[in-house]
């Protein structure tokens, strides 16, 4: 006996006062984490044989009382051999004895089914993102068949009692193991579970209880939503198999490139070109927004690079207070193709500039460090 050295109730982790219950929820967790189809270990299947006969004394009483008074050597004198098995039935062995797969899932028939989810994308403007909008979406979805409303069946037909389970929906099989002689019970293959067979399939889904189409849907897209996100619309997916619940929508929202506003997480950034001569006169020029076009107001001697701030311009903060601001960064304009008239005036410029013409004009820091001087 490959267990004669060890202590059964060592080998399955449980004291030697443990009831049924403890014994058999030990074997079941060894049984999930040992067999040869779970485990890579190689010493896998010599450690579940081991296990498996340690159950097959404790699990019975009058082998568990020999055990209990004699050891080892008790359990040979009482006649106790243990079984050898096939590992390769030990799933259906441990399904039959436990009602459950290896993994420890209760088997079922037909059971009522979540439909999948359907996706969809939609694009918007970016000044949709920042005000939010309602849009129509379309989806490609299986629906209940309007014909059979689901049933499969063609209207005016029934679904006949199935022939192989008689109506239960399930079929039993008899078979001997290690643990004796077992009755597994699960779905029928004939009706999958369901008691009934259709006769004469619906000629709108083919007996599916489903059909393939087209649904529309108004999704509501809240202010300040961001490029890619999605939004989910519960049960607004593929319908439920069996009548189970449908699954869900989900609308992945793209935002169309603006021409004259970049977004920059919440905020918004722009850029004014001004002319040579407007940045050194100072000028009044357009400047796009979110909420339409104002005029924005550029000093005297404006330079190249320079960010002004729009507090509160940018995109709403997504489902929280506030809002982002926008960024105008300026560029100055040099230019390229110039008349022999321009030519000479610049020329005349420069000659009659000095160095206080370019000088810059002192920054907070720079005057306190005067002060300090």
């Amino acid at each position: 006996m490959a267990t004669a050295e060890r202590d059964l109730y060592e080998l399955l982790g449980v004291s030697r006062g443990a009831s049924d219950a403890e014994i058999k929820k030990a074997f079941r967790a060894l049984a999930r984490e040992l067999h040869p189809d779970v485990s890579q270990e190689p010493d896998a299947p010599e450690r579940f044989k081991e296990v498996a006969q340690a159950y097959e004394v404790l699990s019975n009483a009058e082998s568990r009382r020999l055990y209990d008074q004699y050891g080892h050597a008790g359990l040979r004198r009482g006649g106790f051999t243990p079984t050898d098995f096939d590992l390769g039935n030990l799933g259906d062995i441990f399904s039959a004895f436990f009602g459950d797969d290896l993994f420890g899932r209760t088997a079922r028939g037909a059971a009522a089914g979540r439909g999948g989810d359907a996706a969809a994308r939609v694009t918007i403007e970016l000044a949709e993102a920042y005000a939010g909008i309602t849009k129509r979406v379309e989806f490609e979805v299986a629906a209940i068949c309007r014909r059979c409303e689901g049933d499969g069946a063609e209207p005016g037909t029934i679904r006949a009692t199935c022939p192989t389970c008689r109506g239960t929906g399930r079929v039993q099989q008899v078979s001997r193991s290690v643990f004796g002689e077992f009755v597994r019970t699960g779905a029928c293959p004939g009706c999958a579970g369901s008691g009934r067979v259709i006769e004469t399939p619906c000629s709108e889904c083919g007996g599916q209880g489903r059909t393939l189409g087209t649904k529309s849907l108004d999704v509501e897209i809240p202010a300040g939503i961001h490029d890619g996100q999605q939004i989910r619309v519960r049960a607004a997916g593929h319908a439920g198999a069996n009548g189970g619940p449908a699954g869900d929508a989900y609308v992945e929202v793209r935002i169309a490139r603006d021409e004259r506003l970049e977004r920059e997480g919440n905020d918004i950034v722009t850029t004014v070109h001004l002319t040579l001569v407007q940045a050194a006169l100072g000028a009044t020029v357009t400047v796009p927004t979110l909420e339409g076009d104002v005029e924005f107001e550029f000093e005297p001697g404006t330079q190249p690079g320079e960010v002004r701030v729009l507090r509160g311009k940018g995109m709403p903060v997504l489902q929280r207070y506030g809002r982002g601001d926008q960024r105008v960064l300026v560029d100055v304009v040099v230019p390229r193709r110039l008349t022999d008239e321009q030519r000479r005036l610049l020329e005349q410029f420069e000659r009659i500039s000095t160095e206080d013409t370019y000088r810059r004009d002192e920054g907070f820091f720079e005057k306190l460090r005067s002060a300090l001087r």
